[in-house]
C-alpha cells in the first residue's frame, strides 16, 4: 500500500504561501521521483475553524503529517495535533520550522502525540524522514537533525545536528524543471516538460495553485549579523544561490507577470556583487508588471546601487529597513551593527527620487530604551518620511540570545506566542500601554496613507510628531473610540473633530484638507457630510467637462469617453482657492494618489466667460 506523507502549512492569511514545505516537497521529489504521488501538501489559515482543518486532514488521512511551525500559527498547530492524535491515532505527527527547532525537547514533552521534531534546515532531513518510512532508512537514529520520541525506554532521542546544504541544489518551487534549464529560452515549458502535480489544480499551469497569492523567494540563507533578539543570528553559515540560477528564476516571474515577490534573504544587500547583479537583471528585464520586496541594511548601499535604484521604474522593488532604535547603547546591547547617519542619507536619498516604497521598522521594549529614549527613535525614523513606519513590539523569542538575558534586563513577556514584551527595566506595562495606542495611530493615519496632508498640517500644532500621536491616542480613549471598526469616513470625521478641538482656528482649513486626502484616493460620488457643501458649481463643472470633451487639455487616456463619463470618472474640487482636477485613471504606483491638475486661472476665467 502506497506510504501517504503530508506537508501542512498553516499561514497568518491566503495571500500567504508557505516556502517551506514546497521546498521540501519540491527537493524530496527532485531526488526520489516515485515520491511524487506520495508527498502532498495542504495549505489552510488561522482564519480557518480548527474543525474544519481537522476533518480535512481525517479526509485525507495521510500516514505521517508534517507541520511547519512559526510564531504565528503555533498555538493553532498544537490545538490540532491534540485532536488529531485522537482521530488519526496512527498517523505520526512530525513538527519542523523556528517555533520549535531550538526547544525541540520541550515541544515532545508538551505535545505526547508527536513522535519528533526537525531541527533546522528541513529538505535533507524531510527526504530522508521520507526514505525511514518508505523502508529506505532503517533507523531513525540514522538521521541527523531530529529529536524524536523513543516509545520504548519513555525517552527522547537527540540525533547529531544537520549540516547546512548547498542552496544550489534546492529545486525552484513553482516550475522545478527551470532551475535545470541552460538558456533562457528554455524558461517556456512544454507540455510534457510541465510536472503534474497532485498539489496543484491545473497540471498544465503548476503557478495555478498560487494565483492571487504573494510568492517568496530566496537568493541567500544565513545572516551575517548578531542581534540578540533574532533567530536568523544563530546560523552563520551564510550561503548564496549562484546568480545564473538566480536569474533563470527571476525571469520565470517577469514572464508570468506575477504582481509581487518577496525575498526572504535576511540581509539581501551583505554582499555588493550578489544584490548588484540581482537588481540590474530586474531593472534591464523589467516588463511593469511585477514587484520585487527586499530586507536590506540601508547604510550598507553603496553609490553604485543607489544611482541603479534610481534609475528603475517607480514600483520595481520596494525595501524593508530594520532600524529597530536609534539608541547607541541599546544598538549596542543588542549586537546590532548599524550606522544611522548613513541609514539616513540613503533613505533620504531614495525618498527624493520618487519610485521606491520604504518600509521602516522600529522595535519597543529593547534594552536601555524607555520611553523618551523610544520617542527619540520614532522622531529619528518619522523625519525620514518612509512610506511605512512599522511600530512593533520585542518578541522575546525561544532560543534567542534575548531569552538568555531576560533575567539581566528584568523583561516580563506574555507565556503564549508571540512572547511579546510586557515590561523591562526601562519600560513599564504602563509605557507598552501607551506605546500600543501610538502604534494604532500611526497605523491608521500614517501608514494607511489616506490622511497625509492633513497630518502634516496638523503635526506643527504639537511639539513633536510623537505627542501628535500620542494625544491623538487619547483621544481615542477618552472618547471611547477604540476597539470599534470604523469606516473609513469616520476615521476622518474623527480626525476632524480632533483637530477642530485642539487647534480651532485651523479648523477650517483641516476640513479643507482631509476632503483633499479623500479625493486624492478615492473617486467619492456621496460627498461625505464633514466636507461641506461643494466648492465647484454645477455650471462650473459641467462647462468644464464639456470643453475637456471637446479639446482634451489635462486628461490623457480618456479620448474613448464622452462628457458624462469623464464626469464620473474624475472629479473636480476647490482646495484653498484652486480647482484641482482628480484622475483616477492615472495614479502613483508608490502611494495609490490620484493625478492631480490645477486648472489655469485662464481656463477658469475662460469658463466662466462661456457661460
Amino acid at each position: 500500500m502506497e506510504m501517504k506523507i503530508l506537508l501542512a502549512a498553516i499561514n497568518a492569511k491566503y495571500i500567504h504561501s508557505n516556502l517551506a514545505v514546497y521546498s521540501l516537497r519540491a527537493y524530496a521529489v527532485q531526488e526520489r521521483k516515485e515520491y511524487r504521488e506520495s508527498v502532498g501538501i495542504a495549505e489552510y489559515t488561522i482564519n480557518q475553524q480548527v474543525d474544519e482543518i481537522l476533518m480535512d486532514l481525517h479526509a485525507r488521512h495521510p500516514d505521517v503529517l508534517c507541520f511547519s511551525c512559526y510564531l504565528w500559527n503555533i498555538v493553532y498547530v498544537e490545538q490540532l495535533v491534540r485532536e488529531i492524535g485522537k482521530v488519526l491515532p496512527k498517523t505520526e505527527i512530525w513538527l519542523g520550522g523556528p517555533e520549535v527547532s531550538c526547544h525541540a525537547r520541550k515541544v515532545l514533552e508538551r505535545l505526547p502525540q508527536v513522535r519528533g521534531v526537525m531541527c533546522g534546515e528541513g529538505e535533507e532531513t524531510f527526504l530522508e524522514l521520507a526514505d525511514y518510512y518508505h523502508g529506505k532508512v532503517q533507523s531513525l537514529r540514522e538521521i541527523d537533525g531530529i529529536v524524536y520520541a523513543c516509545p520504548r525506554n519513555q525517552d527522547f532521542a537527540v540525533n547529531s545536528p544537520r549540516s547546512v546544504m548547498d542552496l544550489n541544489r534546492v529545486p525552484f518551487v513553482y516550475a522545478p524543471n527551470i532551475s535545470g534549464c541552460s538558456d533562457p529560452d528554455d524558461l517556456v515549458l512544454s507540455k510534457k516538460e510541465r510536472m503534474p502535480d497532485q498539489d496543484f489544480p491545473s497540471a498544465e499551469d503548476p503557478m495555478e495553485n498560487f494565483r492571487n497569492r504573494i510568492l517568496y523567494y530566496e537568493s541567500s540563507r544565513g545572516c551575517p549579523f548578531s542581534c540578540s533578539y533574532c533567530l536568523s543570528s544563530i546560523d552563520k553559515c551564510l550561503r548564496f544561490r549562484s546568480l545564473h540560477t538566480v536569474k533563470k528564476e527571476l525571469q520565470f516571474f517577469i514572464d508570468r507577470e506575477v504582481p509581487q515577490v518577496k525575498f526572504v534573504d535576511r540581509t539581501f544587500n551583505c554582499r555588493h556583487d550578489h544584490a548588484f547583479a540581482i537588481w540590474s537583471y530586474l531593472a534591464e528585464h523589467d516588463r511593469g508588471k511585477t514587484n520585487f520586496h527586499f530586507e536590506v541594511a540601508a547604510d550598507l548601499l553603496n553609490e553604485e546601487e543607489l544611482r541603479l535604484i534610481a534609475s528603475m521604474r517607480p514600483g520595481l522593488i520596494q525595501l524593508e529597513i530594520g532600524v529597530q532604535s536609534t539608541n547607541q547603547y541599546t544598538l549596542r546591547e543588542i549586537r546590532r551593527t548599524m550606522d544611522f547617519g548613513k541609514v539616513s542619507l540613503a533613505v533620504r536619498r531614495i525618498h527624493s527620487l520618487g519610485n521606491v516604497h520604504q518600509h521602516l521598522d522600529l522595535i519597543a521594549g529593547l534594552p536601555f530604551e524607555d520611553l523618551k529614549s523610544f520617542q527619540k527613535s520614532f522622531q529619528d525614523v518619522y523625519a525620514l518620511h518612509p512610506e511605512q513606519l512599522q511600530l512593533g513590539f520585542l518578541k522575546v523569542l525561544k532560543g534567542s540570545y534575548m531569552e538568555e538575558q531576560a533575567e539581566c534586563y528584568q523583561l516580563l513577556y506574555q507565556d503564549r506566542p508571540p512572547f511579546e514584551v510586557l515590561s523591562t527595566r526601562w519600560l513599564s506595562y504602563a509605557d507598552v500601554i501607551r506605546l500600543k495606542g501610538v502604534e494604532e495611530m500611526v497605523e491608521v493615519y500614517y501608514n494607511s496613507g489616506q490622511f497625509v496632508h492633513t497630518m502634516e498640517l496638523l503635526e506643527k500644532a504639537f511639539p513633536d510628531a510623537f505627542t501628535m500621536y500620542d494625544r491623538l491616542s487619547g483621544y481615542y480613549e477618552k472618547k471611547r473610540l477604540r476597539g470599534i471598526s470604523h469606516s473609513r469616513i469616520r476615521r476622518y470625521e474623527i480626525l476632524l473633530d480632533f483637530a477642530a478641538e485642539w487647534d480651532p482656528a485651523r479648523k477650517e482649513e483641516y476640513r479643507e484638507l482631509l476632503t483633499y486626502d479623500l479625493y486624492l484616493r478615492e473617486n467619492v460620488k456621496n460627498r461625505p457630510a464633514f466636507a461641506g457643501e461643494p466648492r465647484v458649481a454645477k455650471e462650473e463643472e459641467a462647462a468644464f467637462y464639456e470643453r475637456e470633451a471637446l479639446e482634451r487639455r489635462y486628461l490623457q487616456g480618456y479620448e474613448l469617453y464622452d462628457k458624462r463619463q469623464l464626469r464620473k470618472m474624475t472629479h473636480l474640487e476647490r482646495v484653498k482657492n484652486e480647482l484641482l482636477l482628480f484622475d483616477y485613471q492615472n495614479r502613483s504606483l508608490l502611494t495609490n494618489q490620484a493625478a492631480v491638475y490645477r486648472i489655469q486661472a485662464s481656463d477658469i476665467l475662460s469658463l466662466r466667460y462661456d457661460q
